[in-house]
């Protein structure tokens, strides 16, 4: 698939998940170029401001199958990977999949649950297969998981731990939408349900191919130090406790690769690790509770280095 195959289906899907999510083109484009990196997406937001219908968006521009997994403080790990249940027709045990088995997966409200329950994620997000009873077993592809969860002030949320965290290729929010957005809100729902005009513009194999494509971008090696400048920058801040871990630089270049492709850019330009840095990194880094205290967030600071770091001119 050509470069400009890949940016014209980029597209298409982009403006298949507007109509059903208004107003918020950024995220929605921040969202694909996850996607095209084989990444996963951590959606941190309130409730009501349309995380699971832009789940539920994406997986029908993609024509994948969608499924969801509602995290409640009694999920087991077994709701999430699967199970073995006993046919007494045939006197033999079979495994029954859980919902993880699907192209799109929609972790709703994934910091509800138990650390424990969190925790059978893992393996599915990072190896792309579950292990249960002692035999592994491969998931669909491609594999997408969409998390969403509620600010951790809210009551019954338990933190994600730093290791998950980094499992999740880019953090995005959705936020209220602008004034002008909300009224056509109302006036689109007034008369129906956007999300039913959504339709496939991939199938699954197509967007592997795309997939690939992004893979081959280039990145001119002053860029790929300009990352790790940035990386080891949050290692070295003052105000950070924690930095990014190498596994950061790797998704920053990986995401800067889809904004060149989505853009119809030929090459990784340091604009493009702009864009995608905060998205990548901000929740991979910890801030010293000193910050928290002057009201500073992680996201403040990746800005600040994005700032500092000194930009690689063009040749």
């Amino acid at each position: 698939m050509t470069r400009e195959e890949v940016q014209g289906k980029a597209d298409e899907i982009v403006a298949e998940v507007e109509k059903a999510i208004v107003g918020k083109k950024d995220t929605i484009q921040k969202c694909v170029a996850t996607l095209l990196c084989n990444g996963h997406v951590l959606l941190e937001d309130i409730p009501g401001v349309g995380k699971t219908t832009l789940a539920k968006a994406i997986s029908r521009a993609i024509g994948g199958e969608f499924r969801r997994i509602q995290f409640t403080p009694d999920l087991l790990p077994s709701d999430v990977t699967g199970t073995l249940f006993y046919n007494q027709g045939q006197s033999t045990f079979e495994f029954r999949p859980g919902p993880v088995f699907g192209n799109v997966v929609l972790a709703d409200e994934i910091n509800r649950a138990t650390p424990k329950t969190q925790s059978s994620l893992l393996e599915a997000m990072e190896e792309r297969q579950v292990t249960t009873d002692g035999e592994t077993r491969g998931l669909p592809k491609p594999f997408f998981v969409i998390a969403t969860q509620n600010n951790l002030e809210m009551t019954g949320t338990y933190p994600l731990p730093e290791a998950q965290l980094d499992r999740f290729f880019a953090r995005l929010s959705l936020g209220y939408p602008d004034r002008v957005s909300e009224v056509r809100v109302l006036s689109e729902r007034r008369l129906g349900i956007p999300l039913d005009e959504v339709s496939a513009i991939v199938n699954p194999e197509i967007l592997m191919e795309m997939q690939a494509t992004v893979r081959e971008v280039f990145v001119k090696p002053s860029v790929q130090e300009y990352i790790v400048d940035i990386v080891r920058s949050t290692r070295e801040s003052a105000q950070l406790l924690m930095g990014a871990s190498p596994r950061g630089s790797l998704h920053l270049m990986r995401a800067s690769q889809a904004r060149a492709a989505m853009l119809g850019t030929e090459y990784v330009l340091p604009d493009h690790v702009k864009d995608m840095a905060v998205a990548v990194l901000a929740h991979r880094v910890i801030g010293r509770a000193e910050l928290r205290a002057q009201g500073i967030s992680p996201t403040q600071v990746i800005q600040r280095i994005l700032e500092t770091v000194p930009t690689p001119v063009p040749n």
